[in-house]
């Protein structure tokens, strides 16, 4: 909610409410395993119920209520890599937000896009008190009022919560035309507006940047695709008026010079003023959500620049009479820029433009610069395989494991009475898979193990006597109302086969998945909440235990104690590269085996991206979904993430440049997980082209050696 201040915090004493600030507006939502806030679908949904119209009303909204100072969260999600996600939320944190995961701008981003320009470049946003009520013509069409005291600009915020686009006057404002605001959308109008020496008189579109570059005056008005924009200026005198693109058409009646431009798809449309009430010539610009994208206002030393035309503007530089530009291509393009001054010449990352002046006072480039060369993307084959967990054979050696053996616990998990502390973190295994082995001397009338535990959300445990599985526990995928349990314990119970009832000595041997910890809620306590096994109890007679204990080995000094856990496979290495596993069995994907424990599968890929060409890649899993299996994914010894098969929704892991070595080659090792109750995979596996943009900033792969 927004947070204000009063006026007896401020000391304000003209009544008027005191600035405010939002610290987090929400830009997207954290989906949970299972995706019980997309339905199952993944962050692209979250998306489309938190889009560009959603967005826009939210942000206008804040703006009518005074909050001078937004904080959208998130811009961008990104990726929780290894054991780092709180238990909430699955591997990704894309969120839904307006860049995503693959770091690609979204239709999202167009809303925050053109009102973050309009508040830097019109200082008459900066201050708004609530003006006198109006009231749209049809009543679906909310509208807040505000205004300028020192400049008398009105404000005007129109918002429509309805399912179907509306079209209404506003009576008793300036404006004297319909306004169209979209279904669940919103709209910022303004009349009475400074524009460079031009007032403007009213709009129906939304105004997005108001400069001066060179010896003109530019004002950029945007709106939805299919509407149409209409401009009035206060003119005394008739201005000479050029239209230099197709779409725009224009009158002069009584004063007032009207402007009226479809927005479409068709690019930027141009009018040209000179003369009139100003000697400075005026430039109005109008685009459309995904044109406005291509549009970028610059701040040099010697004046404003615009830029029109590339996916991203990353730095200007003049020097002498030449404008340096640095910055993202994703498809072919031409290159529009308004200059100070003095500028007579243009570079795109360091190649000089052939351009020429054009009507509207910019330097256009004769031609257009190139799309991005192809990304090809090889076949990841030659798999190469190996099970593990010797850890659950009777006769593995654990004399070096820690003695669990403690009465006192960290925890804010009651200890059970009787028996000794068992939470791994308590004997410092703090991330990722932790093994016990629980010795006894018989198991003559045992019927049941029953072992409580405790994990984040979808943790499992998997139980062995004697090497013989005696099966596997997972935690409920979470619903509306689990999703942000952090904390989630359980019983579970295992029926003990006859032939393994008798004297011993016997082995219990326990795998335990924690999921992440809690990052805490403020009351104080649940990060402390217990990982790890909890008790053990069996039935049919008392069994005194020694326990021993195992996780993760030392922390992995280059990728940090977040990325391994207790795997045989990562204490060995399994997972970096340079390890040696030219004695593994070959592999071939879709694979079908059936087994309680882990098997892994390694293989490497080359890649040979354009120097150029900043690639987006993700690694992507599909099989059938009735398989019950999760994928622990290492890419060049780095933990990337969890798949989970059975559950979802998530099943494209980015693989982040410099930890990708996107000209070289790459380890990729899987970490598969089976309770063997279902064929396990993995079924495809394969890399994917999230997105490729030519230009950017050299990005070299990080070293990834071994420990």
């Amino acid at each position: 909610m927004p947070l204000f201040h009063t006026d007896a915090h401020l000391g304000r004493s003209d009544g008027r409410p005191s600035p405010g600030m939002l610290l987090g507006a929400a830009g997207g939502a954290a989906d949970p395993w299972g995706g019980a806030v997309s339905g199952g679908k993944g962050y692209a949904e979250v998306r489309s119920a938190h889009d560009a119209a959603e967005q826009r009303s939210g942000h206008l909204a804040r703006l009518a209520d005074g909050i001078t100072v937004h904080n959208v969260r998130m811009a961008f999600g990104g990726t929780s890599w290894g054991w780092l996600p709180g238990p909430g939320v699955y591997t990704s944190y894309d969120f839904g937000a307006a860049v995503d995961e693959g770091r690609r701008p979204t239709r999202e981003i167009a809303a925050a896009q053109q009102l973050g320009h309009l508040l830097r470049s019109v200082p008459d946003l900066a201050r708004l008190d609530p003006a006198e009520e109006v009231r749209a013509e049809d009543g679906r069409l909310k509208v807040r009022h505000l205004a300028n005291p020192d400049t008398g600009a009105q404000v005007y915020v129109l918002r429509n919560d309805s399912a179907e686009p509306v079209d209404s006057l506003l009576p008793d404002t300036a404006v004297e035309v319909p306004v169209t605001v979209g279904a669940h959308d919103a709209k910022l109008l303004v009349t009475g507006l400074s524009l460079g020496r031009r007032r403007l008189a009213f709009t129906t579109a939304q105004p997005m940047l108001s400069t001066t570059v060179g010896r003109q005056d530019i004002a950029l008005f945007a709106g939805r695709s299919g509407e149409t924009a209409h401009v009035a200026l206060e003119c005394d005198s008739e201005p000479l008026t050029y239209r230099l693109d197709d779409e725009p058409g224009w009158s002069y009646d009584r004063g007032r010079l009207n402007v009226v431009v479809p927005l479409g798809p068709g690019g930027l449309s141009r009018v040209l003023l000179v003369g009139g009430d100003s000697e400075t010539p005026m430039v109005l610009l109008f685009a459309d959500d995904a044109t406005a994208l291509r549009l970028w206002p610059y701040e040099t030393p010697s004046g404003s620049m615009l830029v029109y035309g590339p996916a991203l503007l990353r730095s200007v530089t003049l020097r002498g009479a030449t404008a340096h530009l640095v910055g993202d291509l994703v498809g072919e393009t031409g290159l529009e820029v308004w200059v100070p001054r003095g500028i007579t010449a243009v570079t795109w990352n360091g190649r000089p433009v052939r351009t020429q002046v054009s009507r509207a006072g910019s330097l256009v480039m004769e031609g257009l610069l190139p799309g991005v060369p192809e990304v090809r993307l090889p076949a990841l084959d030659g798999w190469r395989r190996r099970a593990e967990n010797p850890e659950s054979k009777s006769g593995f050696d654990d004399s070096d494991w820690t003695a669990a053996d403690r009465t006192s616990s960290h925890s804010t998990t009651p200890v059970p009475d009787g028996g000794p502390v068992l939470f791994a973190d308590d004997y410092g295994f703090h991330h990722g898979d932790v093994w016990y082995r629980g010795r006894f001397e018989d198991t003559r009338g045992l019927k049941t193990v029953s072992l409580s535990y405790s994990t984040g959300t979808q943790g499992l445990l998997m139980a062995w006597l004697d090497g013989r599985p005696l099966g596997t526990h997972r935690m409920p995928v979470p619903d509306g109302d689990t999703a942000g349990r952090g904390t989630w314990t359980a019983t579970a119970s295992f029926a003990v086969p006859k032939k393994l009832r008798g004297k011993g000595p016997h082995v219990l041997s326990v795998l335990v998945r924690p999921m992440q910890h809690d990052g805490g809620d403020g009351t104080g306590g649940a990060y402390k909440a217990a990982r790890g096994l909890v008790s053990a109890r069996f039935e049919g007679g008392s069994r005194e235990v020694e326990w021993r204990i195992r996780g993760a080995g030392s922390p992995d000094r280059v990728r940090g104690p977040l990325n391994d856990g207790g795997l045989h496979g990562e204490r060995e290495g399994w997972h970096l590269p340079g390890f040696d596993d030219g004695e593994w069995r070959s592999a071939g994907f879709p694979r079908e085996g059936r087994r309680q424990g882990v098997t892994w599968y390694r293989t490497e890929f080359r890649l040979d991206v354009d120097p150029d060409v900043d690639a987006s890649v993700g690694l992507t899993l599909e099989d059938d979904p009735e398989r019950a299996y999760r994928v622990q994914i290492f890419l060049n010894g780095w933990n990337l993430g969890q798949y989970i098969n059975d559950v979802g929704p998530q099943h494209t892991f980015v693989l982040p440049n410099g930890i990708l070595r996107t000209r070289g080659p790459n380890t990729l090792a899987l970490a598969v997980l089976s309770d063997g109750t279902t064929p396990a995979g993995p079924g495809e596996v394969r890399l994917t082209l999230l997105g490729a943009a030519q230009g950017g900033v050299a990005v070299e792969a990080v070293d990834s050696p071994g420990r």
